[in-house]
């Protein structure tokens, strides 16, 4: 039987796990290995987010979107994105906390997509 997202040793696999396989995807791989050049590092920031996000632990701070800002991110890579998302939840966890990742990762990513094609039609720039 499956548990629910309960602690940061969850989030933490949940991230791991997701990360690699979102590295080997071919249509998501290249872009987030030219992108990210410190994995370390990336991780523990995703841990911060997910653990606040998830648990209400405010370890996270910053601003999720600008990083994907300027990506060349189309519709067909947040489905993806979500796709391996939610295998990955589904593969060790249910419950109302992995529901909730679910649900999150989908407004994510239909809110950065919005923004992102919002400052490709126009000549605005995000805010830092």
């Amino acid at each position: 039987m499956k548990k629910d997202i309960e602690n940061i040793n969850d989030v933490q696999q949940l991230v791991d796990t997701f990360y690699e396989k979102v590295q080997k995807d071919p249509l998501l791989g290249n872009i987030f290995m030219t992108k990210i050049s410190d994995w370390p590092k990336h991780l523990e920031k995703m841990y911060r987010f997910w653990q606040t996000v998830l648990l209400e632990q405010h370890t996270y701070s910053g601003s999720p979107f600008l990083p994907h800002a300027t990506m060349p991110l189309t519709g067909d890579h947040f489905n993806r994105w979500l796709t391996i998302w939610k295998e990955t939840i589904n593969l060790y966890f249910q419950g109302t906390k992995a529901d909730e990742a679910k649900w999150r990762g989908e407004a994510m990513a239909t809110m950065f997509l919005a923004k992102i094609e919002f400052y490709n039609a126009t000549t605005r720039t995000p805010l830092v």
